[in-house]
């Protein structure tokens, strides 16, 4: 009886220790936030919902959660390249990311996207939907911007060549902004002509 008692003991502390190695491989904690050791070698981010990023230049990817992200209806996920994150929870999610190469940049929903320093890159691709808004400090040589919906871009920096396009209810402020070229598309809606309509 005692044998199986020391060996239900051992057992125990052996899965208990092995799900705290395999817990530590996913994140780690440090005083104010969580790091997704498992989220890295990622070029693309999407964002949804209510979500506020901070994105800043790095060695390489990291990803920082400031807010109890396992206890709360969010998703951080990072699949071929791909970090996504969502939430909608009421509280905003409040997410740190360190980049080493990133190529693309995407926004829905109330997500608000903000550079922590100077973001450089040969090659981005920002797009902004519904009212996703993004506060942007930027040294690329391309940038192509896409702003759509009411979506909000305040963008600061240097583009060797800048491709904008927006809709009319978007909001984009450049002013801050050089470039060596820039391509500027406004996307205005179209009505439908009198005849397109009687064919309905």
């Amino acid at each position: 009886m005692k044998t199986q008692f020391l060996t239900l003991i051992t057992l125990v502390a052996l899965v208990i220790s092995t799900s705290n190695t395999a817990f530590a491989t996913t994140h780690t904690e440090d005083k104010n936030a969580i790091v997704l050791t498992e989220a890295a070698n990622f070029s693309k981010i999407e964002v949804r919902g209510n979500v506020e990023v901070f994105i800043s230049d790095g060695v390489t990817d990291q990803v920082k959660v400031y807010n109890k992200y396992y206890s709360e209806s969010a998703m951080v996920q990072n699949r071929n390249g791909v970090l996504r994150i969502a939430s909608y929870k009421n509280e905003k999610l409040v997410v740190w990311i360190t980049v080493s190469d990133l190529r693309s940049l995407t926004a829905y929903d109330n997500a608000e996207i903000k550079t922590f320093g100077k973001l450089s890159a040969i090659n981005l691709d920002l797009n902004l939907y519904n009212n996703a808004t993004a506060k942007l400090d930027v040294n690329m040589f391309t940038a192509n911007i896409n702003i759509n919906d009411r979506a909000k871009a305040d963008i600061k920096g240097d583009v060797q060549e800048c491709y904008l396009t927006h809709d009319r209810s978007a909001t984009v402020n450049s002013t801050a902004l050089k470039t060596g070229k820039m391509i500027l598309n406004n996307i205005a809606y179209i009505a439908p002509k009198a005849q397109e309509l009687a064919g309905i």
